[in-house]
């Protein structure tokens, strides 16, 4: 079904809209309803754009932040999109009574080509030990794409979350042959997103959601005061396979009590 649009104001002369799943379909029409502002209207006609786009990485940010959005409404929050512009900002302002807090929402996806060369120290060897590199290799990434995102979002006073969408734990585009199963260290994961976060203080929160990956049993029930977790069999596949929420214990503005009630509702 081609997706049109309900609110006047949005309105556009085109040829056609993308093809879209009725849910993505759905969850768009109920946020186009919900955020009527002018800032949130164009920046949504984008999104639905963007999900007819041949790049994955496109859509996949597309679809992140549809879903961030859709959630938190979901939890009582009061969500506007925020202008694109040449200057980086977040994707989106938050309200839950007075306490507002920013939200910028990133999807990995990788390429074959840039999977093939794993981190330097990390060994790949294809008979041993090699599910456990690649979840290593995870690791080094989502900590790096935190470090590249957290640099766009310092200018700011509230609390800010970083989101990050990881549709595929093997970074590569949906339909691409030779899948590979991540297995990985959840517990490892908040510990060294734990460390990183104290040399990032104009980061509030950051909230990683991984759809396919087959965690670890973890060694011990120990977990640290600033992490929430939930982990989903993999039977559930309409939901993600793990929500990790990981508070900065050293952030300049730091959640409050109301705001971390709600983002832990998200997972």
């Amino acid at each position: 079904m081609l997706l049109r649009r309900g609110t006047a104001g949005t309105r556009r002369r085109r040829k056609s809209w993308p093809q879209v799943p009725k849910d993505i379909e759905a969850r768009w029409h109920r946020l186009n309803q919900l955020c009527a502002d002018g800032s949130s209207q164009i920046r949504l006609g984008r999104l639905i754009d963007r999900l007819g786009s041949v790049d994955p990485g496109t859509q996949e940010s597309a679809l992140a932040e549809l879903e961030l959005a859709t959630l938190l409404i979901r939890a009582g929050a009061r969500v506007q999109f925020l202008p694109e512009s040449q200057a980086r900002t977040a994707d989106l302002e938050c309200r839950a009574g007075s306490d507002r807090f920013f939200a910028e929402v990133t999807a990995m996806v990788g390429s074959t080509d840039r999977r093939r060369f794993p981190l330097r120290g990390i060994t790949r060897d294809e008979n041993h030990g090699d599910e456990e590199d690649r979840g290593v290799i995870l690791i080094h990434r989502i900590l790096a794409r935190i470090e590249q995102k957290a640099k766009q979002l310092g200018d700011y006073c509230d609390p800010v979350v970083l989101a990050v969408s990881i549709p595929r734990a093997d970074l590569q585009p949906a339909g691409s042959a030779g899948r590979e199963q991540i297995r990985l260290d959840l517990k490892r994961l908040a510990g060294m997103v734990s460390l990183l976060l104290p040399k990032l203080r104009h980061l509030s929160a950051v909230l990683i959601t991984l759809w396919d990956v087959e965690p670890l049993p973890a060694p011990a029930a120990v977990r640290l005061a600033n992490v929430a977790l939930v982990e989903r069999t993999k039977h559930q596949q309409a939901y993600p396979r793990v929500r990790l929420l990981v508070y900065n214990p050293a952030a300049g503005s730091p959640m409050t009590q109301g705001q971390q009630d709600m983002l832990r509702g998200l997972l």
